[in-house]
């Protein structure tokens, strides 16, 4: 007989959090820990408070590899990410698009991580599928993460190693 496992919700908003949004320097946008949980698909298991501390150091990582970017925006007179002219999808700058996955991808890269030691024992098929998630899942989310950094700052996805 299958059982059943609920995980717990997400919890109650943290009240030093107002409405769960991540403020952020001015120039890149807030994020609103709601609808990053939902798209990058995290279940009760992960609370606010872990996600939340996991999207900080991701901000703080994101903003720190794209600084050049945000230093000649202002130079241009732009005040904020929004504010730079680019390509429209769903009404949404892309440049935005591409910030949120940097930031999204490197949150959920290191909370996976700190998931890793919660349960290795792989006894089923979903257990071991989970178990290959966990091992291989960081780096994919890295490497999505830095694409988007790419992205958002014009350069091409090409990586060259000599052997």
């Amino acid at each position: 007989m299958p059982s059943f496992i609920a995980n717990a919700p997400g919890g109650p908003a943290n009240p030093s959090q107002p409405d769960n949004i991540i403020t952020n320097d001015g120039f890149f946008p807030d994020l609103n820990v709601a609808a990053m949980r939902d798209a990058i698909r995290l279940d009760g298991t992960v609370t606010d408070a872990r996600l939340i501390a996991a999207t900080v150091d991701a901000i703080i990582f994101v903003n720190d590899q794209v600084k050049e970017l945000k230093a000649s925006a202002l130079g241009a007179g732009h005040a904020s990410l929004v504010a730079i002219p680019a390509d429209q999808v769903n009404r949404q700058s892309v440049l935005i698009s591409h910030y949120l996955r940097a930031v999204y991808c490197t949150a959920k890269a290191d909370l996976i991580e700190r998931y890793k030691d919660y349960d290795t024992t792989a006894t089923s098929l979903d257990d071991k599928k989970l178990v290959g998630f966990l091992a291989n899942g960081p780096d994919e989310e890295r490497r999505n993460a830095q694409w988007a950094i790419s992205n958002l700052l014009g350069r091409h996805h090409v990586t060259v190693e000599l052997i």
